[in-house]
């Protein structure tokens, strides 16, 4: 998986449509003197909208799409014919989408289930025609609502990666093998640090047919909740992860040191990342024997469950995958007729009531009766 193919983080400028202007229209017909208003309704303007795919692992495809424009509503006409509606824009978007005001920094919403809508942007919605505005007083008004002007924001898309286990540890921990070797995913491996520089993900088989996600994320470093390496900007990758899986080699100096310092990053960064099931795994432990092994167990930290695993030899791997079903199942146990519920379509904008009733002193009478090419335009905020 080549790095400049995984996109996290992308800035686009949004913009819905615009109502369409309602009608000032009177009906002309032969044999029928004066048939009366009957100007149309303006359309509706086009909605941008957010929706989650599973297809998508990556925001690549929006990294050039800087502006993004639904369509405005079509103009009403006579006959009380209706404007046609803006046509919507949908942004497809990976699971795990997160997104901000890029101004306020203001959360907008997120997008964490494949099929799941958000109206981002509401359209304007279309003036009213002339027709609606007829009264016993006033029965050839000469005034029709403009349509509601669109609404314009800068949005920041982020991606922070769902899976039901994050492998954490420090560069060359071993994340990447135990990935290629449970799981069909083929992350690049090799012996220098920093090997992987972007998040892999990896579907592993368990029994009776069963599976569950997991990801490789970029080595952490001490600091990188400071900034240091590359741990700040894959940092909240981890958030999304049920399980966290902590790695550490069997070879190094201090197992308990390096857990604790891993710990220390993750809380510098999120401190709602401590209440995460976490199991922490020592790796290449093919060149130990069981008399090492016992003797490091009583120097490993306490609170947390602990396995010896080799990604080359196969040991401790069915153990490992037995121990995180386990914690994935107390993870989920809570959400599960959650899960059932049907989806809803969910609007950002405040509700409009289409069926408002509208004042009748907003609207001026003109006593020129013969002269129909005046318009008075009655906007949204007069009503």
């Amino acid at each position: 998986m080549a790095g400049s193919n995984f996109v996290d983080y992308v800035k686009i400028y949004c913009r819905s449509g615009k109502g369409g202007a309602g009608s000032m229209h009177f009906h002309r017909e032969k044999f029928i003197a004066k048939g009366g208003p009957d100007g149309g309704d303006g359309g509706r303007g086009g909605h941008i909208i957010l929706r989650g795919n599973k297809n998508y692992w990556t925001l690549i495809h929006l990294k050039y799409a800087r502006h993004i424009w639904a369509g405005d509503g079509g103009d009403g006409s006579g006959s009380r014919s209706f404007g046609k509606d803006g046509e919507d824009k949908t942004i497809e978007v990976p699971c795990g989408t997160v997104v901000y005001n890029a101004e306020t920094g203001e959360f907008l919403c997120d997008i964490t289930e494949d099929g799941q809508e958000v109206i981002l942007l509401t359209g304007g919605r279309g003036g009213q025609g002339n027709w609606h505005f007829r009264t016993a007083t006033n029965q050839t008004p000469r005034f029709a609502q403009p349509g509601e002007p669109r609404i314009e924001k800068t949005v920041i898309l982020q991606l922070k990666v769902l899976a039901d286990v994050g492998l954490v540890g420090f560069p060359n921990a071993g994340k990447s093998t135990l990935l290629s070797v449970i799981s069909a995913a083929k992350p690049e491996i090799a012996d220098y640090p920093f090997t992987t520089l972007v998040p892999n993900l990896g579907i592993v088989p368990y029994r009776d047919n069963r599976s569950f996600v997991m990801a490789d994320i970029p080595g952490i470093i001490e600091g990188a909740a400071e900034g240091k390496g590359l741990g700040l900007r894959f940092l909240r990758h981890i958030e999304r992860n049920s399980i966290l899986l902590f790695m550490i080699p069997a070879d190094s100096e201090d197992v308990a040191k390096e857990y604790n310092i891993l710990l220390n990053e993750l809380r510098q960064y999120n401190p709602e990342l401590m209440e995460k099931n976490r199991i922490l795994a020592v790796t290449k432990c093919d060149m130990l024997d069981d008399e090492l092994i016992e003797a490091m167990k009583k120097e490993l930290p306490e609170g947390i469950s602990v396995t010896f695993i080799s990604s080359v030899s196969g040991l401790g791997i069915p153990e490992l995958k037995d121990m995180i079903w386990t914690e994935i199942n107390k993870e989920s146990n809570f959400i599960t007729e959650i899960s059932h519920l049907p989806m809803q379509i969910i609007q950002l904008e405040d509700e409009i009531d289409e069926d408002e009733d509208l004042p009748d002193d907003i609207f001026e009478e003109d006593e020129d009766d013969d002269d129909i090419s005046q318009f008075k335009g009655i906007g949204w905020d007069d009503l």
